[in-house]
């Protein structure tokens, strides 16, 4: 059975694992209250200040050993070629190392900026997030990474998406839930309006899969960081166009076109985006989380 740490008893243990290997000596550790169990430290040392982040076993079952040590792998190869992420140090060639009490964890370049809320970015911002995307989903598909599967996202049929939204009408007119019924009727006749042709899928290549402004930092100007690369695999890199444009650009309902211009400018550096692309990749968005 195993012992349930405490925070700081895990603390402990992966200063204690990073003294040894790494051997520098840690001064101050601060807690980052940010994501979902998984849990962060600030810590900074007599050679440099990182970040630790340690993976929850529970949370870890959910993901693939193997396809995170790729993801680490390109992570590396982005930021040795310029893209704004963290460097990420290794042990024996093993960027996720295991502590003296079996606790999994990475050890990066801490990185400076601030997190914007959905929908504040400004144009510099947002332009300069498009010029980061367009450039690594340029250098993620370069035909140098070997695909062994085809995309993460397999999308249902139209068909099968009008069968879904009409049982859930009815589940939630048979037990009275009558407050969804409008909702449902909406996903439903949008759903008519969606032609599949429209999404591209014949486009796919690696892909971010979780790029909106929780795992962003930015400067004044530009963007800092692209954060939390624990979900990239072969998918749709209009997903990642999508995520952001609607994370950066949308606040209160209301979707601002001069971001979603500056976006669509700086990404089009290295990749041309297509008059519609957007509207099509927002719609691909919504079709797939819509459930």
């Amino acid at each position: 059975m195993d012992v349930v740490l405490t925070e700081e008893m895990v603390l402990n243990d992966l200063i204690n694992t990073c003294n040894r290997y790494f051997g520098f000596k840690i001064f101050e550790a601060t807690p980052i209250k940010r994501g979902w169990l998984n849990l962060k430290w600030k810590i900074t040392t007599d050679t440099g200040v990182y970040l630790i982040k340690q993976y929850n076993k529970e949370r870890y079952k959910k993901f693939n050993h193997d396809e995170l040590l790729i993801a680490f792998s390109q992570q590396m190869q982005l930021h040795n070629r310029g893209i704004p992420c963290a460097k990420l140090y290794s042990h024996k060639g093993e960027f996720l190392i295991k502590s003296d009490k079996g606790e999994l964890f990475m050890l990066m370049e801490f990185c400076n900026g601030n997190v914007i809320p959905p929908g504040k970015l400004n144009v510099h911002q947002m332009f300069d997030l498009g010029r980061a995307t367009g450039n690594m989903h340029h250098l993620l598909n370069n035909g140098k990474q070997k695909v062994t599967r085809g995309p993460e996202y397999n999308p249902s049929s139209r068909e099968q998406r009008l069968i879904h939204w009409e049982s859930a009408w009815n589940h939630a007119n048979n037990t009275g839930k009558f407050n969804l019924l409008s909702i449902f009727e909406a996903q439903y006749r949008l759903t008519e309006t969606i032609n599949l042709e429209n999404f591209n899928l014949s486009k796919t290549g690696w892909a971010h899969r979780d790029l909106w402004v929780d795992n962003l930092l930015f400067e004044e100007k530009n963007i800092s960081a692209i954060l939390d690369f624990d979900r990239m695999k072969y998918d749709y890199p209009q997903l990642d166009v999508a995520r952001a444009v609607i994370s950066g650009a949308l606040d209160d309902n209301n979707l601002d076109y001069s971001l979603v211009k500056a976006f669509k400018e700086g990404y089009s550096e290295q990749h041309l985006l297509e008059n519609g692309s957007i509207i099509n990749a927002l719609k691909m968005l919504w079709f797939m989380e819509s459930t």
